[in-house]
């Protein structure tokens, strides 16, 4: 006859094996989401991605024509731009230190 201990014992690898072929399919079944849930995001990545592209095709031959002209007025008064870059990259400074 077998001692307690051993019955015991048995019936804990019972358990563990139980568990771990559990726990693999578990695994299986995350891996299975995870991969649709990539799919996914990818997919609505790639929608905002053409709708972005979209709007800016649209809109690029209007910020070309501001881009020219602000050019413009930076060349015909260097001085007010060269204030007007301080003061940006003043503000962008305090905001950057303001957040630690």
């Amino acid at each position: 006859m077998a001692s307690l201990s051993n019955i015991s014992d048995i019936d804990l690898e019972k358990q563990v094996a139980a568990l771990s072929r559990e726990l693999a399919a578990l695994r299986k079944a995350m891996s299975r989401r995870g991969g649709a849930y990539y799919e996914d995001g990818r997919d609505a990545a790639s929608d905002y991605y053409s709708h972005l592209a979209g709007y800016l095709g649209d809109a690029l031959p209007a910020i070309r024509k501001q881009g020219r002209a602000i050019e413009k007025t930076a060349r015909d008064h260097p001085a007010t731009a060269a204030a007007v870059g301080l003061v940006v990259v003043g503000l962008v400074a305090s905001l950057l230190l303001s957040r630690r």
